[in-house]
């Protein structure tokens, strides 16, 4: 075999009919060998012959689709000025489209002895223990397929995880559950479309690592926060095998999801690598290129800064880094039909120094990217570093997890005195968060509950975590549970508390998808999943995390079914542009207005005392102008919401006749949910709202 000079770019593996063009960065390295494996495990080495840009490169005649292969990196090893090259070590190629295996922890895959850590060298080979790269085809019969690009204000989002969704679903075959082809099966997509999902949002897909000390306690990284190929279906989500087929399978996946009307975002991590810290493996980017890929410590290079808690951070400020992770987002987007991202630790990519900075250049290239800035765009506005809890700052273009909606609405449905203001901004979008910034309710993605936390059965049900299963003695996990009760008097006879649980559930849902903004329900949430008070299962790849399809809440599907029917029929509560809360009496009442317990509006000084258990809200569905995506005029009812978060029963007055003549009840979340029979009540005529329950009523003609 012999290496022809090639070309820089693309990086990484490209086939074509005659051969495969092989590319890889690394400004420090000396030399690189190209390491090829046959199906017996033997390997041959051939040394990149070509060097552009920092860009190594050769181009291997006759190498097909299927090829498995990796790297050795020649270079310095001086971890004190951030080297650490170690030929001894196979690496994966940043840009693989497909890997074959899972890591096996053995002390080769480290570049130091663990008797001496800070200052030894290991050249034991690690060939045997890591996974191979693999040559791909791109070929794929698409048919008609492309990105849905449903608005987001009309998106649905339920964030689930790929195994854990059909791992025990009675009518997929065994061989498929927990795979990308099981989540393709009609019987998962029939359950998304029966609910009105527009989107789901996987959890990390991509190729990621079990950590060591999670398999020394026969435990997982379920979650898969722990990438190590940005390019790559994680392999273990496979159903026809790893030698390039799982990235077929996610294509047909991604099919048939959008066939059925339903667009596909990526939980993606381009904040952290597996590679961990100083005393972390050397699988890939660490022994490419150190000092490039990673962020570290100035006056000692040896050591990482670590904004995300994870042992490393990525270097935001590289422009070959840069390249990779926009390259990755451009490779799911046009080759893989991904409909959108939604970032983890969002806030690290905006550290190019210290501070978080929204102005920053990784938000420049995307505002310009004429692919990526067509997406939807999701950032977890937060991370562990100092200043990183960043809502409400990132810039135009992006939808964030409102972690202040969430905390707002828990606390509200909890009985928690607030201040009325906070709830009236998080209901309507949060302007106070997003208007400023050029953006509309739709920046807001609302949620009640998320991977990261209680199910919202737990919620209810739980004071305490649970996380005992999790081998850290129950100390891992947010103490903070915000659950309905928190030491206010209740109902202390069983079947009651279980009622005022289903109840509860049923106040967050409608909420939710009453709120103006972008909602996201927790897969499982509208079945009543639970994972029996863990609330930190990212190392549970097994019932506590999986669905229960056995044991679910049908009453509670059906009304989840019916909320989202419900808000998708009425544009009033999807609005593509703010409130303007115009109360003008007479023909014109505006969009909104708030009004007490005996149906007069809120003044300037209910609103500055602010305090409040008990509210009706007024929504416009006839004076505010409504518009379809393609311009149609739509015309839609007016609603009164009643809120009643007391621990006892509250009248509530209706509003005078200016305001509408007769309501009609929807929904009672006191009563099971939506109303069937007939109950009318006129204006100044009052209605009773049971404690820690809601009610929905609409102007009749």
């Amino acid at each position: 075999m012999e290496l022809w000079p090639g070309k820089p770019y693309p990086l990484g593996a490209t086939a074509d009919a005659s051969g495969t063009n092989f590319s890889i960065f690394s400004e420090c390295a000396e030399s690189v060998e190209l390491c090829l494996f046959d199906d017996q495990g033997n390997e041959s080495r051939l040394e990149l012959p070509e060097t552009n840009g920092y860009c190594r490169h050769g181009y291997l005649p006759d190498c097909r689709p299927g090829q498995k292969y990796g790297f050795r990196v020649h270079g310095p090893w001086q971890p004190e000025e951030g080297h650490r090259c170690n030929p001894a070590k196979l690496l994966l190629d940043p840009y693989a489209k497909a890997i074959d295996a899972q890591v096996n922890w053995d002390a080769s895959i480290f570049s130091f002895d663990h008797d001496a850590p800070e200052d030894s060298f290991n050249d034991q080979d690690s060939a045997s223990f890591v996974p191979r790269s693999v040559v791909i085809t791109n070929e794929f019969d698409w048919q008609d397929d492309r990105l849905l690009k449903i608005p987001l204000h009309e998106t649905i989002i339920y964030e689930t995880h790929v195994k854990g969704f059909t791992a025990q679903h009675p009518d997929i075959p065994e061989e498929l559950r927990g795979t990308y082809a099981g989540l393709a099966h009609p019987a998962a997509i029939e359950h998304l479309t029966r609910l009105g999902i527009t989107a789901v949002e996987l959890m990390p897909a991509h190729q990621f690592v079990h950590d060591g000390y999670l398999l020394e306690r026969k435990l997982k990284n379920y979650w898969g926060y722990n990438t190590i190929g940005y390019f790559t279906p994680h392999n273990e989500y496979s159903s026809s095998g790893m030698d390039g087929s799982q990235v077929r399978e996610f294509k047909q996946m991604v099919r048939s999801l959008h066939a059925a009307g339903i667009e596909v975002i990526l939980d993606v991590v381009y904040n952290h690598t597996a590679e961990g810290n100083h005393l972390g493996p050397t699988l890939c980017f660490k022994g490419i290129d150190n000092s490039a890929y990673y962020r570290l410590v100035d006056d000692d290079k040896k050591y990482y800064m670590d904004f995300t808690g994870t042992g490393n951070s990525l270097n935001m400020q590289n422009a070959h880094v840069l390249q990779m992770i926009m390259d990755s987002l451009r490779y799911w987007v046009t080759e893989m039909h991904v409909d959108g991202f939604r970032f983890d630790l969002a806030s690290t990519l905006a550290r190019e120094l210290h501070e978080v900075n929204k102005l920053a250049v990784f938000f420049q290239i995307i505002q310009q990217d004429p692919v990526i800035s067509q997406v939807k765009l999701i950032a977890e506005p937060w991370d562990v570093g100092e200043g990183g809890y960043q809502v409400g700052n990132f810039p135009p273009l992006w939808s964030e997890w409102n972690g202040k909606y969430r905390d707002c609405l828990r606390d509200f449905w909890r009985g928690k005195e607030q201040v009325l203001k906070h709830f009236a901004a998080r209901f309507t979008g949060s302007s106070d968060l997003y208007e400023n910034t050029g953006r509309l309710p739709f920046a807001s993605i609302n949620f009640i509950t998320a991977h990261d936390g209680f199910t919202l059965r737990d919620l209810v049900s739980y004071n305490d975590k649970h996380n005992e299963a999790n081998s850290e003695e129950n100390r891992d996990g947010d103490d903070n549970n915000r659950s309905w009760n928190c030491g206010h008097e209740g109902p202390t006879d069983d079947e009651q508390i279980e009622d005022l649980r289903h109840r509860q559930v049923r106040n967050f849902l409608t909420s939710l998808f009453l709120s103006q903004g972008v909602p996201m329900l927790l897969g499982g949430d509208e079945a009543g999943r639970t994972q029996q008070g863990n609330n930190n299962a990212y190392c549970q790849d097994n019932e506590i995390s999986w669905f229960n399809w056995q044991d679910t809440d049908d009453a509670l599907m059906d009304f989840t079914a019916k909320l989202i029917d419900f808000r998708r029929n009425h544009p009033v509560f999807m609005r593509r542009g703010w409130f303007q809360g115009r109360s003008i009496r007479g023909s014109d009442l505006g969009d909104i207005a708030w009004f007490n317990t005996q149906g007069d509006e809120m003044n300037d000084e209910d609103w500055d005392s602010g305090l409040t258990k008990a509210i009706m809200i007024f929504l416009n569905g006839k004076a505010i102008l409504c518009r379809g995506s393609h311009g149609e005029k739509i015309k839609d009812q007016s609603f009164c919401l009643l809120y009643n978060t007391n621990n006892e029963a509250v009248q509530f007055q209706m509003p005078d006749s200016n305001w509408g003549e007769r309501w009609k009840l929807i929904l009672s979340t006191a009563d099971g949910g939506f109303v069937d029979a007939d109950a009318y009540f006129d204006s100044r005529q009052e209605i009773s709202v049971a404690e820690f329950s809601m009610s929905l009523l609409q102007l009749t003609e």
